[in-house]
């Protein structure tokens, strides 16, 4: 049986050979576009570092530390204000949110499993210009694009559906623009670097004093 280091080899080249064949560069050398030119770029940290920061291991997982919404005690994790509000939101708007059914636990599994440690790796591979995040960044946008996918259609038309379909579409749009927007910017081959141009052949080094 090959060993995982052999394994991981394989795989390694097969990525670097399917980069190579899509680079128009043609190989040459590359260095990273420094972050305060890549716009776009800022975007992505921000909604990632608001889902990290936010998002992940405030609102949704108060739907893990607390499984029953109608019948509970304040648990450690997230803040009273935070369980509070989440609970107003749902009260209000969001049925779904509110009756925490096994799908809709799952999910929020997912996000706390493997979108939060995404977004830890996502943030230093921008800011870096590391390239291998991008079949992660690729992952990531299917999966959530999925996810909320689903959501929306319980939302709309399910059991618990909202009487407000259209607050809650409204909020959640950003769960469905920014993967969109993502999986464009990842589909590069090289989307944190460019190509150097090498130095002419006849180039000589600046003269000796």
């Amino acid at each position: 049986m090959a060993r995982r280091g052999d394994l991981c080899g394989v795989l390694r080249a097969f990525y670097d050979q399917g980069v190579t064949l899509n680079d128009p560069s043609g190989g040459l050398p590359r260095r990273t576009v420094p972050l305060r030119q890549r716009r776009f770029d800022w975007v992505l940290l921000a909604f990632f570092a608001v889902n990290l920061c936010f998002i992940t291991y405030f609102i949704d997982i108060e739907q893990l530390t607390v499984p029953n919404a109608f019948q509970f005690q304040y648990p450690a994790w997230p803040p009273h204000a935070i369980v509070d509000l989440v609970h107003d939101y749902g009260r209000h708007y969001d049925p779904l949110l509110m009756a925490r059914p096994a799908f809709w636990k799952m999910t929020i599994w997912i996000d706390v499993l493997w979108n939060g440690p995404f977004y830890v790796a996502a943030i230093y591979a921008i800011v870096r210009g590391r390239e291998w995040i991008r079949v992660p960044a690729l992952v990531w946008s299917g999966s959530m694009s999925a996810v909320v996918l689903i959501i929306l259609a319980e939302e709309h038309s399910g059991i618990y559906r909202s009487p407000h379909f259209a607050m809650v579409l409204l909020l959640n749009l950003p769960w469905l623009a920014l993967p969109a927007l993502t999986i464009t910017r990842m589909s590069r081959a090289h989307p944190f670097t460019k190509p150097v141009a090498p130095a002419p052949a006849g180039a000589v080094g600046p003269a000796a004093e």
